[in-house]
C-alpha cells in the first residue's frame, strides 16, 4: 500500500470515517467488521482484485486501524 499514494489516501479517508463513526476499541471494530462482512455476503460481493473498490478500501481501512491500534498480534498461536 505504501508505494501507491492514491491508495493510501483512499484508505485513510475510509479510516477517518470509521474513527468518526464508532469507538475504536477491539470489540467494536470487530463487531463492525463482522457486520460489514455479513452485508457484503448478502449482496454477493466478491473481491475482484481492484483495490479502489469501496468495499475493498473499507476492509483495508478496518485492517489498518486494527493493526495501528495494536489489536493484531504478529505471533501465531502455538
Amino acid at each position: 500500500m505504501g508505494s501507491d499514494p492514491g491508495l493510501v489516501a483512499a484508505v485513510d479517508q475510509h479510516a477517518a470515517v470509521l474513527r468518526d463513526a464508532i469507538p475504536l476499541d477491539r470489540e467494536t471494530l470487530g463487531d463492525y467488521l463482522l457486520g460489514f462482512l455479513d452485508e457484503l455476503r448478502q449482496r454477493g460481493w466478491a473481491f475482484t482484485g481492484e483495490h479502489a473498490e469501496p468495499a475493498a478500501l473499507r476492509l483495508t481501512a478496518v485492517c489498518w486501524l486494527a493493526r495501528e491500534r495494536g489489536f493484531l498480534s504478529d505471533e501465531l498461536p502455538a
